[in-house]
């Protein structure tokens, strides 16, 4: 249980970003201030690392991935090859129910706000949720369970990525891009669809690029 709350501690402390990108996590460290034991510590970093969210360094310990990182330009360039293939099923497979869902989930991402000072400066848990349900609804129409658990795992290995991203390009306009989307799979216009799912994802990937 210890263990258990102490990675919940850091996984939320790297999203809310307290620790920067390429940041050392040091066990000494934290288990000082945690107040728990090394032993605790290291076996809290290993899921943290199991996660994506931190690296383990040989010789080094365990560090907060860069911007720079080869590792969210793969995850960009599969997603961008997968996501838009099966958002065209989708909206070729989709009934009415999955309309309304689509509708439903977006309408709940458009009333969420992206920001909470409480939570730092990084998008909210609360937004990041809204958003994940909105994609994956897109996609839900397609009716292949392989195809969305794939979605599942590519999504949760890029979520520091999309926190650091969005902080990066503040004046990005999620609401219209997730808007055109929308607009899109209803309308059942899966070129238009996908064109703006890719580029909704190349931005994504643009903002650990494109700045420093």
């Amino acid at each position: 249980m210890l263990s258990e709350q102490v990675y919940v501690h850091l996984r939320a402390a790297i999203m809310r970003g307290d620790h920067a990108p390429g940041d050392a996590l040091k066990p000494q460290d934290l288990a000082k201030e945690l107040g728990v034991s090394l032993a605790v510590v290291r076996e809290a970093l290993v899921r943290v690392v199991g996660d994506g969210l931190a690296d383990r360094l040989p010789n080094r310990g365990f560090a907060v991935p860069a911007f720079s990182d080869r590792r969210w330009q793969e995850i960009a360039e599969a997603r961008r090859s997968i996501e838009p293939v099966v958002l065209r099923m989708s909206i070729e497979r989709g009934d009415v129910d999955w309309e309304a869902r689509v509708r439903a989930a977006h309408h709940r991402l458009a009333r969420t706000p992206p920001f909470v000072p409480e939570e730092g400066e990084y998008i909210s848990d609360a937004w990041s949720e809204a958003h994940r349900v909105f994609h994956r609804t897109l996609l839900e129409g397609c009716g292949n369970p392989i195809l969305l658990e794939t979605f599942d795992r590519m999504w949760t290995a890029s979520e520091l990525a999309r926190r650091w991203s969005a902080h990066r390009t503040p004046d990005r306009d999620h609401v219209g891009e997730h808007r055109r989307l929308e607009e899109a799979a209803l309308a059942r216009d899966a070129d238009a669809a996908a064109d703006a799912l890719t580029q909704h994802l190349t931005l994504t990937a643009a903002g650990l690029t494109d700045r420093t």
